[in-house]
């Protein structure tokens, strides 16, 4: 298995601190966001390679911790996605196809967006996947949901077969709201040329699965512990001050 690192965002909401450096390597306890993220994927054994893809603006911080990471053993390819400020990046879709057509991939695929905290390993997701053999999505509850939501919401099956997806609903209609989090199937990769052909919308990563469940199977794995948004400089340091690690 291969895993994707989103990290082409600009972090806009967290100017002046983002300004000139990227949001998936500031440091939360002592670590880089994405060291929690591939230290804790190193441990499961079933990534071979990671890919990360960011934009051209910042791509000078990530060569320095990509030479780190394979300093340290780590199979990392890094890839500039060319764009140069928010107003005309790729998306989170092209930035998936980008790195399949430009490496070539033909494995199944990990993609994590890279400025996510969490207290849980992504190794029970792997494993879920193994089990389920199909493209799979994360989901958590939020009691009471209402819109307009700034996620996607999927609506399931008691077999955690993804019924519908929406991505941003103004209406949703599920409690089950779908973070950053994919592993796609081998066999469904080439979908994605096909999906923004057919016209998927390409910003946030969701979208994709959004017109992906409408072709084939995809299931949803139960986020066994927390997210934290790092979406806020408050949110930030907040996070800095109380953040235990991994726990689940």
């Amino acid at each position: 298995m291969i895993c994707i690192l989103l990290a082409a965002g600009y972090a806009t909401r967290m100017y002046p601190l983002t300004l000139d450096f990227p949001k998936p390597l500031l440091d939360v306890g002592g670590k880089t966001i994405l060291d929690w993220m591939v230290d804790d994927l190193a441990k499961g054994g079933k990534i071979c390679r990671y890919v990360v893809v960011s934009n051209h603006k910042y791509l000078p911080h990530f060569e320095k911790w990509v030479d780190l990471k394979r300093s340290q053993g780590f199979a990392m390819d890094l890839l500039d996605d060319g764009s140069t400020d928010n107003d005309n990046r790729l998306g989170a879709v092209k930035d998936i196809e980008f790195a399949i057509s430009a490496l070539n991939l033909s494995d199944d695929l990990l993609v994590l967006a890279g400025d996510n905290v969490m207290d849980f390993s992504f190794n029970s997701f792997v494993t879920y996947f193994e089990r389920k053999q199909t493209t799979c999505i994360m989901r958590y509850r939020v009691p009471g949901l209402k819109g307009p939501c700034k996620f996607g919401v999927a609506t399931i099956d008691s077999d955690d077969l993804v019924l519908k997806m929406i991505e941003k609903p103004q209406v949703p209609e599920s409690e089950w709201a779908v973070p950053p989090f994919y592993i796609y199937k081998k066999s469904d990769l080439p979908l994605f040329a096909l999906g923004i052909a057919s016209g998927c919308k390409t910003d946030a990563p969701g979208s994709f699965i959004e017109w992906l469940c409408k072709q084939t199977k995809v299931h949803a794995f139960e986020m066994p512990g927390h997210r934290f948004d790092v979406g806020s400089i408050e949110g930030y340091e907040k996070i800095r001050k109380e953040y235990k690690g991994l726990l689940h």
